[in-house]
């Protein structure tokens, strides 16, 4: 049975789940930023992805002459995570593998989420330590949503940098090569429920690595740092009131992936024994 968990500063409240290592709620003074999770509209907070990001061509790779298949965005979102330690202000959530999991990824893992709160901002640290001798391939990505009561088109996203916003064509799960420029040299991207009728804009070459969804009425701003993270994707459906702000690791395989997972654009590779981070800073 999943637990719930409060980590509170008198600022910022944030709610949390056993499963999935899940952000349910972030309330700031009292004001909810994250969505709520409709399940007639779309049943997840912010799921997080691991240890792939998007999907598989034909839902399967290959590693060691072995074929093996995962589901899109990996299994993380829908485990039970082991809560290693908690303060008022700090939550540590395990995730180790186990018989079930060698069978989908043939690697032996510990998976650290660290939810840490400071003043208006809640830092979020992905942990991932091999625990064999040999290498490990993984990705991980954040799918948080953010509450856009309105709806969208009320709000826009800042980059730090100007951006050609070239966004990747989806065809299903995968990727193709051809682009769709959707702003020159531009710093700010006004949100259209039209940018989300097939699925995601996907940002393979941003050079920012801060954004801000700003809603452009009232003002009020959700900053969102990912430095470490090499792509940036937005989604929604259309019509719902949230937009996901995704800074992930990894990517969906292209239409002509070969399967092999060493050489999945985007893959990390992880020595023997060794562990890797990677922070992104949420500021509400």
């Amino acid at each position: 049975m999943s637990e719930q968990l409060v980590l509170s500063n008198g600022t910022v409240e944030a709610v949390f789940s056993t499963k999935g290592a899940e952000l349910l709620s972030a309330k700031k003074n009292g004001n909810e930023k994250i969505w709520i999770g409709d399940p007639d509209v779309w049943g997840f907070h912010a799921p997080i992805l691991f240890p792939i990001c998007g999907g598989l061509k034909d839902g399967k790779y290959i590693y060691e002459n072995r074929e093996y298949t995962l589901g899109k965005h990996g299994y993380a979102r829908f485990s039970e995570f082991e809560v290693e330690s908690k303060s008022d202000t700090e939550l540590v959530f395990l995730n180790r593998f186990d018989s079930e999991t060698l069978e989908h990824f043939p690697f032996r893992y510990e998976f650290r989420v660290v939810y840490t709160l400071n003043g208006a901002e809640l830092k979020v640290e992905y942990k991932v330590k091999n625990l064999d001798d040999s290498p490990m391939y993984y990705s991980v990505g954040a799918h948080e949503a953010y509450y856009c009561p309105e709806g969208i088109e009320e709000y826009s996203i800042i980059f730090d940098k100007p951006e050609d916003l070239d966004r990747s064509i989806l065809t299903g799960n995968l990727l193709e090569y051809d682009v769709e420029n959707i702003g020159k040299n531009v710093c700010e991207l006004p949100l259209k429920y039209e940018y989300f009728a097939v699925d995601a804009l996907v940002f393979l070459n941003l050079k920012s690595r801060k954004v801000v969804l700003k809603n452009r009425k009232t003002g009020d701003e959700t900053g969102l740092d990912f430095e470490g993270h090499d792509y940036f994707l937005l989604w929604t459906k259309p019509g719902a009131k949230y937009i996901c702000m995704e800074p992930w690791c990894g990517c969906p395989d292209f239409v002509d992936s070969s399967y092999d997972f060493k050489s999945k654009r985007g893959i990390i590779e992880l020595n023997g024994k060794e562990e890797k981070t990677r922070t992104h800073t949420i500021a509400f």
